[in-house]
């Protein structure tokens, strides 16, 4: 029997071209990963309507008259979960909101969900906020996110849409969606895109668009963000994502204007921000400061200032993780609300009969714990 004899370079060459072949095939298992569901993406220009969107791993783009949009109804898909999938309608005008609302007998309340779908779709099922259909059952209450809807997550968009959704319906049945801003909201607004995952990035390219582009003035998406605002008063209670400095309260600003005067401001770098809005939307501003959560023994009268020059008894914030969350601090003026949804920490406040619980994604409510010192 012949055998047949295979030359060195022969060998190495079929050993180059597997490995070649197992890299390729890696690229593309990890950017078929990374592209999964992505959008829809709202882009106006020339008075038409673009909506960009990539729907397993393929790219949809769609296009119509911008007079038209009413009649249009996004669907919203979710990748691991078809099933899960959501109609959204365009909202025929985006304006900002009050600075100051009335509390209702119950309002839910979570923040830095950061793209994490599944734990915000689980907690307003579960506390009966929404019905697994997506339909607001909470009537006339209202549910309050204190910042930061991007970055670490794997549904960044989805999350913003069925925000974007809810407040639509809700405000329908008596009740409201309450969205302020937090740090990485305003980060990805004015380009900072330190904390946003490559995978975003690819998406944007697959859209021929730029990451930044998806969320500019001249979308759905971006203008519904910049309407927004970074501090609100519901009831007795003062609601952001980081909390107010001395430097900030000392400015004395009315809510509506300090939400009135930094709007404009929220995609522009910092060094070009006025040094009139700086206490606000600097490195020590509303969406940045975590004093409440330190040592810090003079921090009692900057908190004592705020609720006196605001008229409120507790201030609700995100922004800080501690062991203790979801908790009251400082003699029960500020409640801590941010918890690693990444990691499996599906919390929520509910605030009703002005009393606080904390409550997980299957609806079990326990009083909130007080903390005395740190």
């Amino acid at each position: 029997m012949k055998r047949s004899h295979t030359s060195p370079f022969t060998h190495m060459r079929r050993l180059f071209n597997a490995f070649l072949l197992a890299v390729i095939t890696l690229s593309v298992t990890a950017q078929d990963k990374s592209i999964s569901c992505d959008g829809p993406y709202i882009f106006y220009k020339n008075n038409l309507v673009y909506s960009k969107s990539i729907i397993d791993g393929k790219v949809c783009i769609d296009s119509f008259p911008a007079k038209e949009k009413a009649k249009h109804i996004l669907q919203v898909q979710v990748a691991a979960h078809p099933e899960w999938a959501f109609p959204v309608q365009l909202q025929e005008t985006i304006t900002p909101r009050p600075a100051v609302h009335a509390a209702t007998d119950k309002m839910f309340f979570l923040s830095d969900i950061e793209g994490e779908f599944e734990a915000f779709r689980s907690l307003l099922i579960g506390n009966k906020i929404m019905d697994e259909k997506y339909n607001w059952i909470f009537g006339n209450n209202r549910l309050v996110i204190a910042g930061d809807l991007f970055d670490r997550g794997n549904e960044v968009a989805q999350y913003i849409w069925l925000l974007y959704k809810l407040e639509y319906d809700a405000r329908s049945h008596g009740g409201d969606v309450h969205v302020v801003l937090g740090n990485h909201d305003i980060m990805n607004l004015k380009g900072d895109f330190r904390y946003v995952q490559p995978a975003y990035m690819n998406n944007a390219a697959l859209l021929n668009e730029s990451y930044a582009a998806l969320y500019g003035n001249n979308t759905e998406l971006g203008r519904w963000l910049r309407s927004k605002n970074i501090v609100e008063k519901i009831g007795d209670l003062l609601v952001l994502h980081g909390g107010v400095s001395p430097e900030a309260i000392s400015k004395q600003f009315s809510l509506e204007r300090i939400n009135t005067s930094c709007r404009p401001f929220y995609d522009t770098p910092i060094k070009q921000i006025p040094d009139s809005v700086k206490a606000f939307l600097g490195n020590t501003g509303l969406f940045w400061y975590r004093d409440y959560f330190s040592k810090d023994v003079d921090c009692t009268r900057t908190i004592d200032s705020t609720c006196s020059f605001y008229g409120v008894k507790q201030i609700v914030v995100g922004h800080t993780i501690t062991k203790e969350n979801i908790a009251l601090y400082r003699q029960a003026t500020i409640v801590g609300l941010d918890v690693n949804q990444h990691k499996g920490q599906h919390a929520a406040a509910l605030w009703e009969r002005k009393q606080w619980q904390v409550t997980d994604n299957k609806g079990n409510h326990a009083p909130m714990p007080a903390i005395a010192a740190f």
